[in-house]
């Protein structure tokens, strides 16, 4: 294993635990943050996720959107994500990793994305679980135009540097319960 596979295996662990202990505490008026950075993109197709575990869960600022809404569908490792159209209430299965995703699958290819976390610095990169599912998937949506990653998370999440590699997107907005971030790369 290189050094930087073992840095983020710690940063991994020390991550699920902050995560854990701010997921105890609440999430506050992170949704309400979340929708108010969400306003300049009203009507455009958005995709949020389904929260597993203790991710902050950005479902009520998804169903205040206006605009068509998607979550991620995992098709198998190595791929990027696709993005099945969403409303509260639809029928939904268990998809990879134990995150729902809608019954029936109508694709929607988003512009701005809710991006679910373990950690962010405020450069405006993310530690995720390892998959570089995001990643790649940003890749190419960015490769076809426009595109606004927003990182969602509990402001104890934040660690001072996220160990990356050439492959690691970065967000452009980071929505906590605290506050909301414009990275700088710097």
């Amino acid at each position: 294993m290189t050094a930087l596979a073992e840095l983020k295996v710690f940063a991994r662990k020390a991550a699920f635990a902050a995560r854990r202990e701010a997921f105890a505490r609440g999430q506050g008026t992170a949704c309400a943050r979340l929708s108010e950075a969400l306003e300049p993109f009203a009507g455009a197709p958005l995709a949020g996720y389904m929260p597993i575990r203790t991710e902050i869960d950005p479902r009520p600022a998804m169903a205040a959107h206006f605009g068509p809404v998607a979550v991620p569908v995992i098709e198998g490792a190595g791929l990027p994500l696709r993005f099945h159209r969403w409303t509260p209430g639809c029928a939904m299965v268990e998809g990879a990793f134990g995150a729902h995703v809608p019954a029936v699958a109508e694709d929607v290819t988003p512009r701005v994305l809710i991006v679910p976390l373990l950690a962010f610095d405020r450069r405006g990169f993310r530690l995720g679980y390892g998959g570089g599912f995001y990643d790649r998937t940003l890749e190419g949506l960015r490769a076809a135009g426009p595109v606004t990653a927003i990182g969602f998370a509990f402001a104890g999440q934040e660690i001072e540097e996220v160990p990356t590699e050439p492959t690691d997107a970065a967000l452009d907005l980071i929505v906590t319960d605290a506050e909301t971030i414009v990275p700088d790369p710097a």
